[in-house]
């Protein structure tokens, strides 16, 4: 899905529920439109086919982490050019993931939006 009102559009890749409702909030805010999937599974054919401008995506998933979800990203020559934000608790990020930003759990929806704002202004 490409965004039509020049607004980016946002995948939010995210298994708990009440996290993501505070992303979508967000989001609505900034009147980016977006779509959630819950599972890592299905990530990787959703961010094909709907080439999000920004991928919000959990480093803790079911089936298949969001770490892994990033690294397959990174080296599809396609695909290069989404943009990541790698939401994770602390210890769990990895600079080897490739994301363009780490925010660490929990963390600000103030701090959520200016990361997104950098991310997609870069």
């Amino acid at each position: 899905m490409v965004a039509t009102s020049g607004n980016p559009f946002v995948l939010v890749v995210e298994d708990d529920d009440n996290i993501a409702l505070a992303l979508t909030f967000v989001l609505d805010r900034e009147v980016w439109p977006s779509a959630r999937i819950a599972s890592g599974a299905a990530a990787m054919e959703r961010i094909r086919r709907d080439r999000p401008d920004l991928v919000l995506l959990d480093g803790m998933l079911p089936e298949v982490s969001g770490h892994d979800i990033c690294r397959t990203v990174r080296t599809d020559r396609v695909l290069g050019g989404v943009r990541i934000l790698l939401m994770t608790t602390g210890s769990h990020a990895r600079m080897d993931d490739a994301a363009h930003v780490f925010l660490a759990k929990p963390f600000e929806l103030q701090d959520l939006r200016n990361e997104m704002r950098c991310v997609l202004a870069a």
